[in-house]
């Protein structure tokens, strides 16, 4: 509920123009992220930012997609093997939906109930924290752009049958206005709706650069930001009808029922499958869900990086070796994840999916809105936009990217760095040491954009 208002407001000012920005960008310099800064050749360093980002992110990216093919793969039995309590790496602590017992085992007073409540986890969730932490573009489009509102809607329907499930739906959807003032809310807000439109990436500009120059850009950035936040507020009603159940079941609030990040996805989900009739087959296809999603993801982050390095060479030798250019990107990215797939794995993870991706993604937007508007100018970019559209952006656009969205946006930075407040993963508090590397991964692609000033400046005659 604290979430939705904020995430309106920056979906409307902020995440559809910067997102048309963005295609439009791209549509008319038919070049990737690099390439498309030929228009002030002293910005280039937010291109630079742009491939830092999409490293970073297809690096832990990549870790999420090969969990989902772990469960995907363990799926494949006759009982799910987060469905009971039984298995060697459960805690007394566990119950699962479908145990009668408390942690296997009858309660044997009511103060063994009352203490045991208060501390229960369900199998699904200790599944992830024992395997999951370490322990133990054709005809197929249509497929993986359609299959996952399948699966969600098995899901929500389930869901929405359960005991519990209204609460946890009252929960997502009642404002909590006393956190509207809270920076780290809005800070959020604009994160998620920069990661989930992908702006700032570079992902946007590389795919844009391969549509025909008079393609319709404006009508694909509305169709595809709506239909975006509407599949994500869709999705909000499915994982929080599943968390008042398991908040019911397990006797919490529903703010404590699951882990936040990627914990999300393999506990809560998971534990809603064992409640359906056939459950490896729809655990089946869950994570081959998200498995194509991620997979579509990750192709548009290595074609963003390739993209920009065939672009930045430009010679025929390396154009048609671009095979060898995507396996050498493909292989460094493998090596560089591979220290996420030890114990500590998770930990490094969420520590790049907070600070990687986060702000830095909303301090790149805003340095290129500021660019494009007021070094190239607004006048030469509008006229670009209708030679190439037909049309000159509505009015509203023009208003956003000139004064709105780069305001909101520093404003927001403002605050959440006033009432900055560090990580942490359930009892874990990330040390200082661990904080700064975060803040270093964040700043390196920021800080690409005044270094690639600089040295154009050093470089430039006279």
């Amino acid at each position: 509920g604290a979430f939705m208002f904020p995430y309106f407001i920056m979906l409307v000012f902020c995440g559809i123009p910067l997102f048309f920005m963005e295609l439009s960008f791209g549509q008319f310099a038919s070049q990737g992220c690099l390439g498309v800064w030929r228009v002030s050749p002293m910005f280039k360093g937010v291109g630079y930012g742009m491939m830092v980002v999409s490293t970073y992110i297809g690096i832990y990216y990549n870790v999420v997609i090969c969990i989902a093919f772990y469960y995907f793969f363990v799926s494949m039995t006759h009982v799910l093997p987060w469905t009971y309590c039984s298995n060697a790496w459960n805690t007394p602590d566990c119950t699962g939906v479908l145990d009668r017992n408390l942690s296997g085992r009858a309660a044997l007073n009511f103060t063994d109930f009352l203490n045991a409540t208060q501390k229960r986890t369900s199998p699904s969730e200790e599944y992830w924290r024992y395997w999951g932490q370490g322990r133990g573009v054709g005809k197929v489009v249509y497929f993986t752009a359609t299959f996952p509102y399948v699966v969600l809607t098995i899901l929500f329907v389930r869901g929405i049958t359960l005991d519990g499930a209204l609460t946890g739906i009252a929960y997502y959807l009642t404002p909590q206005w006393d956190k509207i003032l809270d920076a780290k809310v809005w800070g959020d807000a604009a994160s998620q709706i920069f990661y989930s439109l992908g702006c700032a990436w570079g992902g946007l500009i590389t795919m844009a650069s391969y549509n025909k120059f008079h393609n319709n850009c404006y009508r694909d950035s509305i169709i595809i930001s709506i239909t975006n936040c509407a599949t994500s507020v869709y999705a909000g009603f499915v994982i929080f009808s599943i968390l008042g159940f398991m908040a019911n079941h397990l006797g919490v609030d529903v703010s404590k029922v699951a882990d936040h990040g990627p914990g999300l996805a393999f506990v809560a989900y998971p534990e809603a499958l064992t409640l359906l009739p056939i459950s490896p087959l729809w655990s089946i296809l869950f994570f081959f869900m998200l498995i194509l999603l991620g997979l579509g993801t990750q192709f548009c982050l290595l074609e963003t990086l390739v993209t920009a390095i065939v672009d930045e060479v430009g010679n025929e030798w390396i154009i048609r070796r671009k095979t060898f250019v995507t396996l050498g990107v493909a292989v460094a990215g493998f090596l560089l994840g591979v220290p996420l797939t030890t114990q500590a794995g998770i930990y490094w993870l969420l520590l790049m999916d907070n600070y990687a991706a986060s702000f830095s993604l909303v301090i790149i937007s805003c340095i290129m809105c500021v660019a494009i508007m007021y070094i190239y100018g607004h006048r030469n970019y509008f006229k670009d936009i209708e030679m190439m559209l037909g049309f000159p952006p509505p009015l509203f656009f023009q208003i956003c990217w000139r004064f709105i969205s780069p305001a909101i946006i520093f404003f927001i930075l403002i605050f959440t760095v006033i009432q900055y407040r560090p990580i942490s993963y359930n009892d874990y508090v990330y040390p200082t040491w661990a904080i700064s590397i975060g803040f270093l991964m964040a700043l390196s692609s920021v800080i690409c954009i005044p270094i690639y000033a600089i040295y154009k400046v050093c470089r430039s005659e006279g």
